[in-house]
């Protein structure tokens, strides 16, 4: 009887082992079929969207104004990576109806794009694309889960000329009205005709297009973007940081162009102009984090964390 009973076990044992082993097998087989499905598809995409790719790379290395979009994609692969943990516990379930509408959407205004000779379109629908893709291969839990990061890739593609106009000129205006007002502030002779600004009655510095601060502000939105999306905090503070990170860039584009007036009237215009084009933007960079996790620490001050209440037994 004790014999039979150690078979039993023995044989139970055998085939709770053999179960398991054909799980993993199916689960490798899964995966690899995931790979190879998420391959080809990544394949067929950079196929046919490669000459938006390369117009648009070639944006981003004439166009000082958006040269930060070239890390919005490395930025965005970080990302997933760094959360892949959370990834592993989400359901894979295509979702190939809304995947394909969407995918339906995207060619659509890639056509737009093409025949009206309009880039932006292309571009927008180079994201839109990766959106489909996202829903057709992992499904909506992995499509929520990632939204935030589909929603960065915006950033790496450089709006239309039309509503670039209608940021740059705005910041250049204010870059030169709020630089006069400090240097005044400060005891500075300052006299502005538009946008050129003579200095103590001899020096003049011209707030050129490409003082506007419009690369600053495209290089602080892609880096709020990402620290919200670091930080540990609710969708409200993290929504505040980001629209801070437009008020921001105006303040140290404004701050550069101060400390560039007083090299002007100190120094010499070549040591000015050095400042302005090669040093300023890397040394505002620092003083925009400072300010943006200063204003996390003010909003830990000032907002009180909701406390959940007991239930009742």
């Amino acid at each position: 009887m004790r014999n039979l009973q150690k078979t039993s076990m023995a044989t139970n044992g055998q085939i709770n082992k053999d179960s398991i082993q054909v799980h993993i097998t199916h689960s490798k087989r899964d995966n690899r079929s995931l790979y190879m499905v998420v391959f080809f598809l990544s394949a067929m995409t950079l196929w046919a969207y490669w000459p938006t790719i390369t117009e648009l790379i070639k944006e981003w290395n004439r166009n000082e104004d958006y040269s930060a979009g070239q890390l919005v994609p490395f930025t965005a692969l970080f990302l997933v990576w760094h959360g892949r943990k959370k990834l592993r516990d989400c359901n894979l379930s295509p979702c190939w109806l809304s995947g394909i509408v969407l995918l339906f959407l995207a060619q659509a205004a890639r056509n737009f794009g093409l025949l009206f000779m309009y880039e932006s379109a292309e571009r927008y629908a180079l994201v839109l694309t990766i959106w489909a893709l996202t829903l057709m291969v992992a499904g909506w839990q992995v499509f929520r889960r990632v939204l935030w990061i589909l929603l960065f890739l915006f950033l790496m593609v450089p709006p239309p000329g039309r509503i670039h106009n209608m940021i740059s000129g705005p910041l250049q205006n204010i870059a030169t009205a709020g630089s006069v007002f400090l240097l005044e502030t400060f005891g500075a002779h300052v006299n502005q005709q538009g946008n050129i600004v003579t200095l103590n009655g001899h020096t003049t510095m011209a707030v050129e297009e490409a003082c506007s601060g419009l690369r600053m502000l495209t290089a602080f939105i892609i880096v709020a973007a990402f620290i919200a999306y670091m930080i540990k905090r609710s969708r409200l503070q993290k929504a505040v940081l980001l629209l801070s990170s437009i008020p921001v860039a105006v303040i140290c584009n404004i701050l550069r162009l101060c400390i560039t007036a007083v090299l002007f009237m100190l120094a010499s215009t070549e040591v000015a102009e050095k400042f302005l084009h090669d040093f300023a933007g890397f040394a505002m960079m620092p003083i925009a984090v400072l300010l943006m996790f200063g204003e996390l620490w003010l909003m830990n001050l000032l907002i009180v964390p909701e406390i959940p209440k007991e239930k009742p037994e």
